[in-house]
C-alpha cells in the first residue's frame, strides 16, 4: 500500500517533530525547544476565528475574522484584523493559481449549499470550515514562495472596500475562461509529445495516490457512520439494565455494575468519534482535494510544454521570420524551465509534508484506539473484580474435636 509504506521506519519522536497538527507534550523539554525554535524562525502568524453570520434579503453567509501578526518590513503595521467571507478565500486561491500555475496551492473546503436553506449554518459546520480556512492560510504563510505573494498580502491587510476594489483590477471573467478552455483543450488532445519522464512519473503517482485517498476517505466515513449508530444503540443499552435492576433484588448490584460499564464505554466511544471527526476525517479529505489540485497543476505544466512544442514545430516549418520565432522560442523555453523547476521543488516539499501529515494522523488514530480499548477493558475488569466471590468452605461437624 502506497500510504502505509510511509509509516515504516518512523519513530514517534520523528512524528511529533515533523507535524504541526499534532500537539507536542508540554512536559517534554525537547519538544518545547522545537516549538520555540519554530516560532523564532517564523515571521508571519495568521489566525482565523470569530465566525459571524450575516442574513440579508438576498443571501445568508458567514464571515471570519482574520488576524495577522508579522515582523516583516514590507508590512506597514505589525498587526492586522480584517473580516473575510468564503468567496474572498476562493478569490485568493484563484489569484495564487494564476500567479503560480505550477505551484501546489493548498485546497479549500468545498462550498456547502443546501437548496432552500435560509437560516444560519450549524455550529458544527461553521467550526469545521473555520479550521479548514485557518489551515489554508497557514499553509500559504509557511510556503517559501506563496507567503510573499502580493494578493496574499492584500487579503491579510485590506479592509473590505479596499479588497473589493483590488479584485476589480484582476483579469476579466472571459480572460479566465479562455485560459481554462485552452488548458482543457490541451489535456483532451492527449497531452504533450516531449513531456519529461519525471512528470509522467508524477502523473502516475498522483493517479494512484488519488485512488487510494478516495478509498480511505469513503471507508473512514463509513466507519464513522457505523460508530455513531453503535454509540446511539449503546446509549439505550445501559439504562435498560438500570431499570431491570429495580425488579431483580438479587441481581441489582450486578445489573447496576453492567450499566456503569456500558456508560463508561459509551463515553469512551464518544471520545473516539470526536477524534475521528476532528483529526482523521479532515486530513483524509484534505488529501482527496490535494489529488484534484495536483492533477490541475500537472495539466497547467503540460499546457506550458505544449506551447513550447507548438512554437518549436512552427520554427521548423517556417522559413521566414526565423529570428522572431527563435526569440519567442527562447522565451517559452525559459518559461517552461521555470515552471518545471518550480513544480519539482514544490513536489518534493508537498510529498514531505504529506508524509508527515499521514504519519501523525495514523499514529494519532492508533493511540486513540489504544486509549479507547484500554478504557473499556479497565471498566469491565473492574466490574469482574467486584463480582468475584470467594468460595466458603464449611467445616464438617463430625471432624470437630
Amino acid at each position: 500500500d502506497v500510504l502505509m509504506s510511509y509509516l515504516q521506519g518512523t519513530s514517534l519522536a520523528e512524528v511529533n517533530s515533523f507535524s504541526p497538527s499534532v500537539p507536542l507534550s508540554p512536559s517534554s523539554a525537547t519538544n518545547q525547544y522545537k516549538l520555540d525554535d519554530e516560532r523564532e524562525l517564523r515571521d508571519l502568524f495568521v489566525t482565523v476565528d470569530d465566525p459571524e453570520s450575516h442574513i440579508t434579503a438576498i443571501e445568508t453567509f458567514i464571515t471570519y475574522r482574520v488576524v495577522t501578526k508579522t515582523s516583516r518590513g514590507e508590512f506597514d503595521s505589525s498587526e492586522y484584523e480584517v473580516r473575510r467571507r468564503y468567496q474572498d478565500f476562493l478569490w485568493l486561491k484563484s489569484k495564487l493559481e494564476e500567479a503560480h500555475p505550477t505551484l501546489i496551492i493548498p485546497p479549500l473546503p468545498e462550498k456547502f449549499v443546501i437548496k432552500g436553506m435560509v437560516e444560519r449554518f450549524s455550529d458544527e459546520f461553521i467550526e469545521t470550515r473555520r479550521k479548514a480556512l485557518h489551515k489554508f492560510l497557514n499553509r500559504i504563510a509557511d510556503h517559501p514562495t506563496l507567503t510573499f505573494n502580493e494578493d496574499f498580502k492584500v487579503f491579510l491587510t485590506a479592509q473590505a472596500w479596499e479588497l473589493s476594489s483590488h479584485k476589480k483590477q484582476g483579469p476579466g471573467l472571459l480572460s479566465r475562461m479562455g485560459q481554462t478552455v485552452r488548458a482543457v483543450a490541451s489535456s483532451v488532445r492527449g497531452g504533450v509529445k516531449n513531456r519529461p519522464e519525471v512528470f509522467s512519473e508524477m502523473n502516475d503517482y498522483v493517479e494512484t495516490f488519488s485512488q487510494k485517498m478516495n478509498i480511505l476517505d469513503k471507508i473512514a466515513h463509513r466507519i464513522y457512520k457505523e460508530e455513531r449508530e453503535y454509540f446511539n444503540e449503546m446509549k439505550e443499552f445501559g439504562p435498560i439494565h438500570t431499570l431491570w435492576s429495580a425488579s431483580e433484588e438479587d441481581l441489582a448490584d450486578a445489573l447496576k455494575g453492567v450499566a456503569g460499564c456500558i456508560d463508561k464505554c459509551c463515553k469512551a466511544t464518544e471520545k473516539r468519534m470526536a477524534g475521528l471527526s476532528e483529526s482523521l476525517l479532515p486530513i483524509l479529505h484534505e488529501y482527496v482535494l490535494y489529488g484534484e489540485i495536483l492533477m490541475g497543476v500537472l495539466k497547467r505544466r503540460d499546457q506550458i510544454q505544449a506551447e513550447l512544442d507548438a512554437k518549436a514545430d512552427a520554427l521548423v516549418t517556417k522559413k521566414t521570420e526565423k529570428d522572431l520565432f527563435s526569440e519567442e522560442l527562447g522565451t517559452l523555453e525559459d518559461k517552461a524551465e521555470c515552471a518545471n523547476n518550480a513544480l519539482k521543488a514544490d513536489w518534493d516539499r508537498w510529498k514531505q509534508n504529506m508524509r508527515r501529515d499521514m504519519r501523525s494522523t495514523f499514529t494519532s488514530a492508533a493511540a486513540s484506539n489504544l486509549r479507547y480499548y484500554e478504557e473499556c477493558l479497565a471498566a469491565w475488569e473492574s466490574f469482574l473484580a467486584s463480582q468475584t466471590v470467594e468460595p466458603q468452605v464449611e467445616e464438617d461437624s463430625e471432624d470437630r474435636p
